[in-house]
């Protein structure tokens, strides 16, 4: 079940709220085969099961990137807003990959709010997303998300 923030007030508030644990997903070797073709990333860590399976980490693991792009799929899993004139990815801080993922493993995303900031009349809104790896204690990536939103001006 998602967060949800119905205005300005309530994100702005927010800061050190835990945004709970989306459902779990699948690394299949399709997904990572699928992200290869679209960022012509070949390597043979991704996308060769036989030479992989050789390698240091014993399968094909996911790109950095496709765990990373994730987030995109967890956040709106983790939170959503309402009432909004416009949302925008600002960008994001603090990248790093802890953990490979191998294909096969299950994922899923984990959310908290680092903080919250009014700029112009957007709120800038910044979220650590953890994509944990099932029985891993690292996650697979740790991002310190960037966004902005703009509400609807309140009607009377």
């Amino acid at each position: 079940m998602s967060v949800i923030f119905k205005n300005a007030e309530q994100m702005l508030g927010a800061a050190g709220m835990q945004l709970g644990h989306t459902d779990w997903l699948t690394i299949t070797q399709e997904r990572i085969d699928l992200f290869a073709e679209a960022t012509g990333d070949h390597q043979w860590i991704h996308v060769d099961p036989v030479r992989a399976a050789q390698g240091p980490f014993g399968a094909c693991i996911a790109h950095g990137y496709l765990t990373l792009s994730l987030a995109n799929l967890f956040m709106p899993q983790l939170m959503s807003v309402e009432n909004l004139a416009m949302g925008v990815n600002y960008g994001s801080d603090r990248t790093r990959f802890p953990a490979a993922v191998k294909v096969g493993s299950r994922v899923r995303g984990r959310g908290e709010v680092l903080g919250a900031e009014l700029i112009g009349a957007a709120v800038q809104f910044i979220v650590r997303i953890s994509i944990e790896i099932e029985g891993s204690e690292r996650p697979g990536c740790v991002v310190d998300t960037v966004s902005r939103y703009t509400f609807n001006p309140v009607c009377e």
